[in-house]
């Protein structure tokens, strides 16, 4: 045994020659390598969920942003009201009253309802030959071009059903209603009046699509 070795001591302790073994641990760089790799690899899948939630929270962030202000999308924004038409009021139109049927006094009892709601009346009797006992329908409005779309609307608020004609050749702004076989009486009051405030103020164009 060697002077090195103490006392008690052997086996694989045991010392031989002249110098002390070294009693440190064996190195574990390889352990120490491989625990560094895996906590980046930890860091780096936590951070990158962390983004993702904050993506879905607030809406995609940037990209979000940029996709809500494409042309892909039609405009949602609300359109204006339709400006009311121009139309006149009955007071400005009037009405000349003609019968076309064989029933009598058709003809002065429809122009003084008239008068009631405010249209001035002109001509009251019988209708032309070219209408007489020729109208199967309610009636026929008449008027010149350009009362079309103005108080040839307007007086059909009060007789819904009835037939509207323009004339080229017609002078005056004078409308003429013709009575037909199918005449009962005019639009109620009330319905009447409720057309006419519709035709005045139509309803908005609507103002987006759905499924944008």
């Amino acid at each position: 045994m060697s002077m090195l070795t103490p006392p008690g001591m052997g086996g694989k302790y045991r010392i031989k020659g002249n110098k002390y073994p070294r009693m440190r641990r064996p190195r574990r760089r390889g352990r120490l390598v491989v625990l560094v790799v895996a906590s980046a690899a930890v860091l780096g899948v936590g951070g990158w969920g962390t983004l993702q939630l904050i993506d879905v929270f607030t809406g995609g962030g940037r990209e979000a942003s940029a996709a809500g202000s494409g042309t892909d999308c039609p405009d949602t924004k609300a359109s204006p009201s339709p400006r009311a038409k121009a139309l006149p009021e009955p007071r400005a139109i009037t009405v000349n009253v003609l019968n076309a049927t064989t029933r009598g006094g058709l003809a002065k009892k429809t122009a003084d309802e008239l008068k009631k709601r405010g249209f001035k009346i002109g001509d009251v009797g019988n209708a032309p030959q070219r209408y007489d006992k020729k109208v199967k329908g309610t009636g026929v409005l008449l008027g010149p071009a350009s009362a079309l779309h103005t108080s040839l609307q307007v007086l059909g608020t009060q007789l819904p059903g009835a037939e509207r004609r323009t004339e080229a050749a017609r002078k005056g702004t004078d409308l003429d209603l013709v009575i037909g076989d199918g005449f009962k009486e005019l639009a109620k009051k009330p319905d009447a009046d409720r057309a006419l405030t519709e035709l005045a103020t139509p309803e908005p164009a609507p103002s987006s699509k759905k499924g944008c």
